[in-house]
């Protein structure tokens, strides 16, 4: 059951890469058009950096979920590689723990913003204001979500390899 749920989750999250990747090319794409618009044409559309940066909130938000299933998130390496073996299995916990702490305050006070806000327009764009935070409480739903999935494979399969020090790495050793 556990590899389907991870095989779900590596689906979610190439899903959620892909639609990043999307927001970025698109975000080009506006800005492109933004320095042509400004310096070819002389007229610089209205509406394209509040969509590129609208866009940008967007991918950058879902991007950082991937990386948390991806490991590349923010995890304070240095420190707990300088810890012996078991105390880094702990920090591990307290990490993954911590992260998810983070996103449950993301999707909190991400969809209080986009509540209270929804009923005023963005200028430029004729969109609901509340529509730029609702990545905040999407991106929060999908850390906490493969948090969890880490903290499960950590109790049932030990710290991944790359998550141990060089000299674990090396030794084979698990906590």
């Amino acid at each position: 059951m556990l590899r389907h749920i991870n095989s779900a989750l590596d689906r979610l999250s190439r899903l959620a890469l892909i639609f990043a990747a999307i927001g970025i090319v698109a975000m080009v794409v506006i800005v492109g058009w933004q320095v042509w618009g400004r310096y070819v044409l002389n007229d610089t559309p209205h509406w394209s950096e509040r969509l590129a940066i609208f866009i940008m909130n967007w991918f950058i938000l879902i991007g950082a979920a991937v990386g948390v299933h991806e490991r590349f998130h923010i995890g304070l390496v240095f420190f707990k590689e300088a810890m012996p073996k078991r105390i880094q299995f702990s920090l591990e916990i307290i990490i993954h723990l911590a992260t998810s702490g983070f996103a449950l305050a993301m999707i909190v006070y991400g969809l209080q913003l986009a509540e209270t806000t929804w009923s005023h327009t963005i200028p430029t764009l004729g969109l609901p204001t509340g529509l730029q935070y609702i990545p905040f409480g999407l991106s929060g739903a999908l850390i906490i979500l493969f948090s969890a999935n880490h903290l499960v494979k950590l109790f049932t399969e030990g710290l991944p390899p790359d998550a141990l020090g060089p000299d674990v790495v090396e030794s084979g050793d698990t906590p």
